[in-house]
């Protein structure tokens, strides 16, 4: 029986030219329709409200004006938000990458004794939780609620990301650990001196979902604190966006209505401002770890 010579088509084919510009077109499209709605906002926030009125597709603003964003940043209560979010996102990256970092790697010990089964109650937690009361009652009951620290602490591991930092610690050769055992370091001078500084990319990577779940978060600011000290500038975004009060003596309404008698912003512009302020900050952290972010996820999600 002959065997069929199989046909490859030349490189640069016409089938293959235009097989390939319609997967550019087809990226170009997905990348619009995932940028557009972002660089909307940013335009309505630098754009007249009396010409915003008009309505129409936003690819520049019409009338260039930045008086949204000097009434944003005129707010005092938007200054101390954003001081809150920036704090919490820190300190809480900080402290989840060190006890999850050291969880992890208790847990990608072979001879930890019920590994296994200590693995399967973590996992457990991942689909079945006790429900918001309860929560909120054992937060309650070691006085976390109206401090800073809810958001610290209960977010100080995260079963996911302990299991992508074990999956990279196993990856790595176990020789090192044990060239260290030999040289007489212990489990501390090994983690701190060996392990440690070979994460990094897990960690860029475990770090910026974190920092990014910090910033972004306002759901336990609105359920976990009444002190407006507390609130997060995601959480006044959210108020800002129903209208709600702003922290001050006056309601945001009546702010809204009081800088827009000259007719160059809205509250529709005010609210897209505050959009781009809480938004724009955590957008330039990434480029800082991007080179970490992508070999984190490919070597840590990849075993031989």
């Amino acid at each position: 029986m002959k065997r069929e010579k199989e046909q490859v088509r030349p490189k640069g084919s016409i089938e293959n030219q235009i097989f390939d510009w319609g997967v550019y077109f087809l990226l170009f499209i997905v990348v619009v329709i995932c940028l557009y709605p972002f660089w909307n906002i940013f335009i309505l926030s630098i754009n007249d409200a009396s010409d915003t009125v008009r309505g129409g597709l936003y690819l520049w603003p019409r009338k260039f004006t930045l008086e949204s964003y000097r009434m944003v940043f005129k707010n005092t209560a938007i200054w101390h938000a954003a001081f809150i979010s920036l704090s919490r996102s820190i300190v809480g990256t900080i402290v989840a990458l060190f006890f999850t970092t050291l969880l992890a790697y208790a847990m990608s010990k072979k001879d930890l004794f019920g590994g296994k089964v200590i693995s399967l109650f973590f996992v457990f937690t991942m689909y079945f939780g006790g429900g918001l009361i309860p929560y909120y009652m054992v937060l309650k009951a070691v006085h976390l609620i109206d401090t800073f620290w809810v958001y610290i602490i209960p977010s100080a591991i995260g079963v996911y990301n302990m299991i992508l930092i074990r999956i990279y610690m196993e990856s790595l050769p176990v020789e090192l650990e044990e060239s260290a055992y030999l040289d007489g370091a212990g489990e501390a001078r090994t983690f701190f001196s060996i392990i440690l500084p070979l994460i990094k990319p897990v960690l860029a990577t475990v770090g910026l979902f974190v920092a990014v779940g910090q910033w972004g978060s306002w759901f336990d600011t609105n359920l976990y604190t009444y002190k407006t000290s507390l609130s997060t500038l995601q959480f006044l975004l959210v108020q800002i966006l129903n209208n709600y009060n702003l922290g001050t003596s006056k309601s945001s309404t009546q702010i809204l209505a009081e800088v827009a008698k000259a007719n160059t912003i809205s509250s529709n512009s005010i609210r897209m401002a505050t959009a781009m302020v809480a938004t724009v900050p955590i957008l330039i952290v990434y480029p800082f770890v991007q080179k970490y972010f992508v070999k984190g996820m490919m070597i840590g999600a990849v075993k031989g």
